[in-house]
């Protein structure tokens, strides 16, 4: 039942596709948790290196923000997917039903746009630096603007699903 008293019956294909994002969402945020690791040891290295070797890896810094720009990314896309990400919805959910499912039909729609120009710019920006050598790690600078365009991609996937499962939902009036 929604709020209006309907019955909702799921096309078959909802569980499906709701089953693999799911699946998709927990195999990035599993990837960032890796990367939260890896940032720790590097940390960790930082500190021995500095303190017991009386040597400081210079490398540590760039890894390190790299790092952070792959997590906060994939874990913003997978915020949309999972409804996590900062909103404030108390005025939207205060609302009637029908304005309130406009509203959130609207911020998917939103969404797939936000996302679609996140990852054909976050593209652009990473050709455009593909000839560039991040310093200290010797990688190409792409590296760096890849998790914008992997980022964009996810959140059209995402919010995408979330508005086709919500535009094919069957109403039926309960009886």
């Amino acid at each position: 039942m929604d709020d209006t008293g309907d019955a909702i019956r799921p096309h078959r294909w909802h569980g499906a596709l709701t089953r693999a994002l799911d699946g998709l969402a927990r195999a990035c945020m599993a990837a960032a948790g890796v990367l939260l690791v890896v940032l720790i040891a590097i940390f960790g290295w930082l500190v021995f290196g500095r303190y017991i070797l009386n040597d400081t890896p210079t490398w540590v810094e760039q890894v390190a923000l790299l790092i952070v720009v792959w997590i906060t990314f994939v874990g913003a896309a997978v915020g949309v997917w999972r409804n996590t990400h900062l909103s404030i919805d108390f005025v939207r959910e205060a609302m009637p039903a029908p304005a309130r499912d406009g509203l959130r039909l609207t911020t998917d729609a939103g969404l797939v746009v936000f996302g679609g120009v996140m990852a054909w710019q976050g593209w652009i920006l990473s050709a455009s630096l593909a000839r560039r050598v991040m310093p200290m790690i010797g990688i190409s600078e792409s590296w760096r603007a890849m998790p914008v365009a992997l980022s964009g991609a996810l959140i059209v996937l995402f919010a995408g699903a979330r508005l086709a499962i919500a535009l094919t939902s069957r109403h039926d009036k309960a009886a």
